[in-house]
């Protein structure tokens, strides 16, 4: 389980440490989210034990953590979004940092240390530090997990009722075998990431059909 002695070792609370992560570097479609979030207290108990990777919750427990740090409020949050025509643009591992960058924009502090999840780090305004697996270690880069893991989903089942062959409600976009059949019962649409490997496939394949008639 995560906690807060990364945060401490660095000065928190009295110097403002920001947990730094993103969500959607894998799917075949949507954007890239990523949060930074900030305790300006040590996290009581109760609050600590809703924390976790939020790869490692249940979507039930996600949204509870999620409900429960946004109404906390010793935590502050910012959000920050990459999208489809920037992913394409500049290469996944550059949208996943603007995306973080922008996160950090949006807090409403200026932090003294920004913990990034991850061995990269994005340029910052302010110093930082990537944490390999820092969203099991430290309990911001893990709130922050949670906090841009549920509103990526909630932005996916947004998105999954207007195009509903390919079950964003349930696979995030990632590409799943129902993804894969909504691919060729209903083809690509604008979120889908035309430079990732299986929708640049689908399209070469529709080519070649549309040629072969």
């Amino acid at each position: 389980m995560p906690d807060y002695a990364l945060e401490l070792a660095h000065g928190a609370p009295e110097k403002r440490v920001v947990g730094l992560d993103e969500v959607g570097r894998g799917p075949l479609a949507g954007p890239v989210i990523a949060a930074a979030m900030l305790f300006l207290t040590p996290p009581d108990d109760a609050l600590a034990s809703l924390i976790d990777d939020s790869k490692r919750l249940t979507a039930k427990r996600r949204d509870a953590a999620y409900a429960a740090l946004l109404a906390h409020p010793s935590v502050r949050v910012g959000l920050g979004a990459a999208s489809v025509a920037e992913i394409e643009a500049i290469n996944i591992g550059k949208a996943c940092h603007l995306a973080m960058q922008r996160a950090l924009e949006h807090i409403d502090i200026v932090p003294d240390l920004a913990l990034v999840d991850g061995n990269r780090l994005p340029e910052m305004g302010c110093p930082a530090l990537a944490v390999v697996g820092g969203d099991r270690k430290s309990l911001s880069i893990a709130g922050a997990s949670i906090i841009a893991k549920v509103t990526r989903d909630r932005l996916m089942t947004r998105l999954s009722e207007r195009h509903n062959a390919y079950g964003w409600e349930k696979n995030a976009g990632y590409g799943t075998a129902l993804h894969m059949a909504g691919l060729k019962q209903a083809g690509v649409t604008p979120h889908h990431r035309r430079e990732f490997a299986p929708i640049r496939a689908h399209l070469a394949s529709a080519a070649q059909q549309v040629g072969a008639i």
